[in-house]
């Protein structure tokens, strides 16, 4: 059951658009005798292979974005320990600490969850947040904590910095436009251009069968586009395997670990 629930997450109006464009396609060239018998490597060379490509890229993407959102929050949670335990004299440090993470977290979220609304706002929250990460150390170095300690917390600052400008460059960047248009176009024209190809099959004898096999091409190609859509921005919550970054509330509790 739970395989055909997500299998039917990837069906939607355009999977049921191309099958019946491709099916009227065969029914019209069997009415009218149009019956081709085409090389089945065509589709394989001019639509599988771009949409394999393209979701294999859009993968990658994602394992990126998982690597640099695990090294966002531990870096994260390393800084909210230094404020706990590097300061003799711990009177709010670490409450300080525990809000700079919570905030960091909750901005991250809402920066990548917009989806291109308000994000130039929510992009200079962030880095607020990071100039308050670098003023929260001074205040560490006040406490008495030694240099080369602070100097630490700051490479981890740097390194949460990183992290999410990684993020912020897979959200803003995506697989290649020309690959994507090309993938579309023969996806759409795929009925046009195979409907004599399948009304060919087993004509006369069994003409159902022809059907049966435009129906199937239609289900597996407009699939893998659709996998490719819902990999493509592992930040909008649309897919099931995009991230999951509503953790702010996960790590609140270290403050007082």
């Amino acid at each position: 059951m739970q395989t055909l629930k997500q299998f039917s997450k990837i069906i939607d109006y355009h999977t049921g658009l191309v099958t019946l464009l491709a099916l009227v396609v065969v029914f019209l060239c069997r009415q009218l005798g149009f019956l081709v018998d085409l090389p089945t490597t065509l589709i394989g060379i001019a639509v599988v292979f771009p949409l394999v490509f393209s979701i294999n890229s859009a993968y990658k993407r994602r394992e990126d974005a998982l690597r640099a959102f695990a090294s966002l929050k531990a870096h994260g949670v390393a800084l909210l320990f230094a404020h706990r335990e590097w300061p003799s004299d711990n009177t709010g440090h670490v409450e300080r600490g525990g809000v700079l993470l919570q905030r960091l977290l909750t901005a991250v979220s809402h920066h990548f969850t917009t989806n291109g609304h308000d994000q130039s706002q929510s992009k200079q929250q962030i880095y607020d947040i990071f100039a308050d990460f670098s003023r929260s150390h001074e205040q560490l170095r006040a406490a008495g904590v030694p240099a080369n300690e602070i100097s630490r917390a700051n490479q981890y600052l740097r390194q949460l910095i990183i992290d999410f400008e990684q993020m912020n460059n897979i959200a803003s960047y995506r697989t290649p436009l020309a690959l994507r248009a090309y993938s579309r176009l023969f996806l759409n024209l795929f009925p046009l251009l195979f409907g004599p190809y399948f009304a060919n099959i087993a004509y006369p004898e069994h003409p159902i069968a022809g059907y049966i096999v435009a129906v199937i091409y239609s289900l597996v190609l407009v699939s893998l586009d659709n996998i490719q859509d819902d990999l493509e921005n592992p930040f909008d919550g649309v897919g099931a395997d995009d991230l999951r970054l509503d953790v702010a509330d996960e790590y609140s509790q270290l403050v007082n670990g």
